[in-house]
């Protein structure tokens, strides 16, 4: 059976140089998203990295430090469903908060969840406590393709709202926005919620690629959207989040994820802001991630930073790549695995510190406050 070409046009995505859907938000910052009323983030350490421009001293942020470990976070999470909490700016300004006031991180990333813009727009799903995304209609066939949502400006005000309030207190800290790859969505659409094995997904993924360009296509256009809304609103910089494409062989991921990806980016190209991919157990694909057209390669804690160096392109900077596991381990194991890090990490133009993958529940909030202060003592260069 023939693949259809991904980049044939779909009839229900918008150019990705379509006019950006928040642009017209009252109280919306510069379309760049890099300004805010404090004055412009693009000189602080993270910017600078991103763009493999010498810093201070090395950036450092954490995935999922919006919530997880701190105890603030929960107390004010009490009673609140966590898709609720991601469409209450209120919350969402406050939780996003967090982290930057305890940690004294270099940027804030959204608190919101890689499905937030499905359930915005309409489709039936929920987060279940344990358990992950459910999906109460699993894609199947073409008619429920054409049954999900596509991608409405006006479900996403609050988003822009939220992040216009973030950004009103950060200052000259960036704000990092975010969305799921289109891969990982499709995942959770098509089996109807968490799977270590993805058998449904790679059956119609190979099965019945007609469904399968058409499902990925409409959420290439609502993950590059919700990014534009987010930048639009003034993050600074965004991520693209496949967290299964690492189950991919690298035939499959080339045709089968790939191209979507590079719609996703390809939709806030125009917005000169540093672009972040991520993926888990993604060392085998790395090279072919890095042509997504991104600025920055989030590596996971498998590969060694000076080794995934030599699988991406010479001129993009480096994410990561602390194994979260280890904020368990005793200080001085820590901290010589972080120093490792930083080394590793001068092997790129630029290198941003990281976890490997997102902040694990019972992490003691008070190593990730002290591995902060650690990593900014480093020298940044030899």
């Amino acid at each position: 059976m023939t693949v259809p070409s991904p980049a044939a046009p779909s009839p229900a995505a918008p150019s990705p140089a379509a006019a950006s859907p928040a642009a017209s938000a009252p109280g919306a910052t510069s379309p760049r998203g890099r300004q805010t009323a404090a004055g412009s983030t693009a000189q602080s350490d993270l910017m600078r990295a991103a763009r493999g421009e010498p810093v201070e001293r090395t950036p450092v942020w954490f995935m999922r430090q919006a919530g997880r470990s701190l105890p603030e976070y929960r107390e004010v999470r009490s009673g609140v469903a966590m898709l609720d909490a991601c469409m209450r700016p209120d919350l969402v300004v406050e939780i996003t908060l967090q982290p930057v006031r305890r940690h004294g991180v270099d940027a804030a990333i959204l608190f919101s969840d890689i499905v937030l813009p499905l359930k915005a727009l309409g489709a039936d799903l929920s987060i279940e406590p344990g358990v992950g995304p459910v999906i109460a209609r699993p894609v199947r066939a073409m008619a429920d393709v054409e049954a999900l949502p596509a991608f409405e400006p006006e479900a996403m005000t609050f988003v822009a709202e939220a992040v216009q309030g973030v950004v009103a207190e950060l200052g000259v800290t960036p704000l990092v926005g975010f969305a799921g790859a289109p891969y990982t969505l499709a995942s959770y659409l098509i089996e109807g919620g968490p799977s270590k094995e993805h058998a449904k997904t790679k059956a119609l993924m190979r099965g019945a690629p007609d469904v399968w360009h058409a499902l990925m296509t409409r959420l290439a256009d609502i993950s590059g959207q919700f990014l534009r809304v987010q930048v639009d609103a003034g993050a600074s910089a965004v991520q693209l989040f496949d967290s299964w494409a690492g189950g991919l062989s690298p035939a499959d991921y080339r045709t089968h994820a790939l191209p979507y990806s590079k719609m996703v980016f390809a939709i806030v190209a125009d917005l000169d802001v540093p672009r972040i991919h991520f993926g888990v157990a993604t060392g085998e694909i790395l090279a072919d991630m890095a042509t997504a057209g991104v600025e920055v390669m989030g590596v996971d804690w498998r590969v060694p930073l000076d080794v995934a160096v030599t699988r991406i392109d010479a001129s993009q900077a480096v994410q990561g790549n602390l194994d979260p596991t280890l904020v368990f381990a005793p200080w001085d194991v820590l901290e010589a695995r972080a120093r490792e890090v930083v080394v590793a990490g001068r092997a790129a133009p630029g290198h941003i510190f990281n976890l490997g993958h997102g902040v694990l529940p019972d992490t003691d909030p008070d190593v990730l406050t002290r591995l902060v202060e650690l990593v900014h003592t480093l020298p940044v260069a030899d």
